[in-house]
């Protein structure tokens, strides 16, 4: 019994979407919802690339179709020992080569309706980027702008919880958007694995609904937001949160908890402001951390560098933040934004 090939349209009517690609290949990206099942380990794809271009074509085949034999095997034997015989995969490897081809065979000798992707990963990574050069322009955002720590990212969640349709881009990028942004613990994704995760998001919203979205840059820490996405945020109406500075502080210092436990980290990342602030003032705050000052640096942090900045930016690229709704958040906490975002 020979497999059969199937298109990206098809994927919802498969059992099991197996990624036959090495382990460093899917943690990069990979189609949402699929398994990794791989016939070469890293270090064994490495071994039959340097054959083929060291050796020869013959002699990687050779070794590789040994490997892939013995990994399909031993996928058999465990993963997919259970599965009944009405048991339908889809198989896809970097261009629907040998890799998914080997796969694909055994499991429809075995007697499954084994499929192979047309194409594999790579034509389901150009409809990716295909998409995101369209889609972002069909949906109506209305953009949260405001300060840092002014409670923007809570607001999220508050409408969120009210039943509002939102996008929350640091949530999908690992990353809070500023210098300090980084996640204790949680590395950010790959930029390819982004892209997957904001479609996926993305073709959930309702285009007949207003869709609300943080302000962002063009980069969130190391991951770039398509074009056509910030296209349309610079071109859609505004909110602006406005939050008293001292409840920024205490908002802030909740948020960044993990730098106040950690005062030498919190140095550590403030380094890249030196070309903004020179040396004198970054000793300053140093000095501030150390002594156990936070709420006073976080204070001079905020007047000196992020807000100058945030709203040079912002008054840039959001023309439409002249004309926004003001919303007053003086109380941070869950119950009060619950109660101003039903109201939005």
């Amino acid at each position: 019994m020979l497999f059969r090939t199937a298109n990206l349209p098809q994927l919802d009517q498969f059992d099991e979407i197996i990624d036959v690609r090495t382990p460093a290949e899917f943690t990069e990206d990979h189609i949402p919802g699929a398994i990794n099942c791989p016939v070469l380990s890293n270090e064994e794809r490495v071994v039959v690339g340097t054959l083929y271009k060291q050796v020869s074509p013959f002699e990687a085949r050779k070794v590789g179709a040994a490997l892939i034999s013995r990994n399909i095997a031993a996928h058999l034997e465990t993963r997919f020992r259970d599965h009944p015989k009405s048991w339908r995969p889809l198989v896809y490897c970097w261009r629907g080569g040998q890799r998914s081809g080997a796969m694909s065979i055994i499991l429809a000798q075995v007697g499954w309706a084994a499929h192979k992707l047309e194409g594999g990963y790579k034509t389901y990574r150009r409809d990716v980027l295909e998409k995101l050069e369209t889609l972002p322009q069909t949906l109506a955002y209305r953009v949260v702008c405001g300060p840092t720590g002014s409670g923007k990212s809570r607001l999220l969640a508050a409408l969120t919880d009210s039943g509002h349709q939102v996008l929350d881009l640091e949530t999908l990028a690992k990353h809070r958007g500023s210098v300090l942004g980084r996640l204790p613990g949680q590395p950010q994704p790959a930029q390819k694995w982004f892209d997957s995760a904001l479609l996926q998001s993305l073709q959930k919203l309702d285009p007949s609904r207003p869709v609300f979205v943080e302000a962002e840059s063009s980069k969130i820490g190391l991951v770039t937001l398509p074009p056509a996405l910030t296209e349309a945020m610079h071109a859609s109406p505004c909110l602006l949160a406005e939050t008293p500075l001292a409840t920024r502080v205490a908002g802030l210092l909740e948020d960044y908890r993990y730098y106040v436990e950690n005062p030498e980290i919190f140095i550590e990342h403030l380094q890249p402001l030196y070309r903004f602030h020179g040396a004198k003032q970054l000793d300053h705050w140093s000095e501030m951390i150390r002594a156990g000052k936070f709420a006073e640096m976080v204070g001079e942090l905020l007047t000196l560098h992020y807000d100058p900045s945030y709203f040079r930016a912002t008054s840039k690229n959001y023309g439409n933040l002249e004309n926004a709704q003001r919303v007053m958040l003086e109380d941070l906490s869950e119950e009060a934004l619950r109660k101003i975002a039903k109201n939005l």
